[in-house]
């Protein structure tokens, strides 16, 4: 006679499915390998996530400075000590089934079945969405300072934007550009105190407060200038530019989830305080997730407690499942 356990199994492949391995996919992953659970984690590209898009890393604690590579490979390294299976694939879409089963399809037309799901997807670049920017794509406009800034070398750029992201990474392509201008909206940057101080205190850095980009203009060879626009008195003036970087923001991937859940305005997934959202069994980490802040301390933290989380939900869904078999 086949037992429950076998039953179980026969149902699905594994205990819990990983979407995305950023810090808090990775993170997740060695947990559930810690707690013995069968994990699955899906990435579309290497391990890593948005460190491989940064440069250094100086705010995660106990690495005063860390190449984001660097920091990718040994969160990786350690997922993997306990176990992980990390698959290289596009997940497509999350659902939950009638058997309260997830389904997780990929662009490999492959199919994934587990009770647990942890959306660690972090989130994709906001676009200008002005004339031009989908036409120099490649050719001068670029949302990574560090996979692009050393095609660069000598050139005027611009980044735009005045949140971390576009300060810091403002000062890391000043090793490579001859200037860099910031170009900002209003009159004040979001970003940290040390990042603003940093970026005044570069040479290199000069920051065009109040302006929006209108257009990206250019030739035959890429990126030429920027058309802007002053936000307080709407007068017009040009910006001569070889390539722009634009960090305005980033858009939460939940849009893989198929079924209605609670969110924030912005998109962004609100969970519980074990990072289970209102789809029963579906939790969120990271980037994806709704709250104050989007570090790497925080993603990790977030996937933490979600891999705990999915231990205990699975343990109480096998005590369901034996009560409901003994009645």
């Amino acid at each position: 006679m086949t037992d429950h356990s076998t039953r179980e199994r026969a149902r699905h492949d594994y205990d819990v499915i990983i979407v995305g391995a950023g810090p808090a996919g990775l993170c997740a992953a060695m947990y559930a390998g810690r707690g013995m659970l069968k994990a699955l984690l899906i990435e579309r590209g290497a391990p890593g996530g948005e460190l491989l898009n940064t440069d250094l890393i100086e705010d995660y604690i106990g690495f005063e400075s860390i190449k984001g590579w660097d920091l990718a490979q040994k969160m990786t390294d350690h997922a993997k000590k306990f176990g992980a299976q990390i698959e290289t694939d596009n997940v497509e879409s999350i659902r939950k089934g009638a058997d309260g089963i997830f389904e997780v399809k990929t662009a490999r037309e492959r199919v994934f079945r587990a009770p647990a799901v942890i959306l660690t997807a972090g989130g994709t670049p906001v676009k200008l969405g002005v004339p031009g920017e989908k036409e120099y794509a490649g050719k001068g406009v670029s949302y990574c300072a560090v996979c692009d800034g050393a095609f660069f070398k000598g050139e005027v750029l611009a980044v735009v934007g005045g949140g971390d992201a576009a300060v810091e990474e403002a000062d890391y392509l000043t090793r490579y550009a001859s200037k860099v201008h910031i170009v900002h909206r209003r009159d004040q940057f979001r970003a940290s105190r040390i990042l603003q101080e940093r970026a005044f205190a570069n040479p290199k850095i000069e920051v065009v407060w109040n302006k929006q980009v209108l257009e990206v203009a250019g030739g035959a060879t890429g990126v030429e200038r920027l058309e802007l626009e002053d936000t307080q008195t709407a007068q017009r003036s040009h910006l001569v530019v070889g390539g722009v970087f634009v960090f305005v923001g980033f858009k939460p991937n939940a849009g893989l989830v198929q079924g209605h859940f609670k969110h924030d305005a912005a998109g962004y997934m609100i969970t519980d305080d074990r990072m289970m959202t209102s789809i029963p069994g579906l939790f969120a980490a990271g980037d994806v997730r709704s709250q104050l802040t989007r570090q790497i301390t925080t993603a990790v933290g977030d996937a933490t407690t979600a891999a705990i989380a999915v231990e205990k939900y699975l343990a109480a869904l096998r005590e369901q499942e034996k009560a409901a078999v003994a009645s």
